[in-house]
């Protein structure tokens, strides 16, 4: 041992600054050839809060002029036509049986792909308008655990199976049942 010790001594110095300095040295070698997964997280965090917090401040005054009314007012036309046009087609269909004909079988004619194309336009626009409620109106924040009331007990609990992969939580019920049962004899 006193050899090794000696060795090492005599390569790196006294202190351990010369180990810390080649620990250093490897490290940064190592780096060379393989990312440091750590740092490379951080900054892609670091850009999310970025990027999240420029889109915060651009939307964080909500405009009121006329132009925002229309737009809003527009946005709020497709659903409402969608339907009302489809019922316009069955009252179409029944008024000039002959015309409605006459226009299915031009919708017939419609190659496979312009269908595709309007389908995949459509979904797009009202997914990201459900998204976008979705977004507004939940919090973001830790989940909410499903609670459950209690037969006798006024005060609802979360449910155990939600929570049944929790260690500390079920060593904390372990330390009170046993509280409980030695204060009541």
């Amino acid at each position: 041992m006193g050899l090794i010790r000696a060795g090492m001594t005599a390569l790196f110095g006294r202190g351990g600054a010369g180990v810390a300095a080649l620990g250093q040295s490897v490290s940064s070698v190592a780096e060379v050839f393989r990312p440091n997964a750590t740092r490379a997280l951080e900054l892609g965090h670091d850009a999310y809060l970025a990027a999240h917090s420029s889109h915060t401040a651009e939307f964080a005054h909500g405009r009121a002029g006329w132009f925002d009314a229309f737009v809003n007012g527009l946005n709020r036309l497709p659903r409402p036509l969608l339907a009302l046009g489809t019922l316009a087609l069955f009252i179409y269909a029944m008024a000039d049986p002959e015309g409605f004909a006459l226009r299915m079988r031009g919708l017939a004619e419609v190659p496979e792909p312009l269908w595709w194309l309007l389908g995949a336009v459509v979904a797009f626009y009202f997914g990201a308008r459900e998204a976008h409620h979705l977004r507004v109106t939940r919090p973001v924040g830790a989940p909410v655990l499903p609670v459950t009331a209690q037969p006798g007990n006024a005060q609802p609990t979360p449910d155990s199976a939600a929570l049944a992969d929790n260690p500390a939580l079920a060593e904390w019920r372990a330390r009170t049942a046993q509280a409980e049962a030695t204060r009541d004899p």
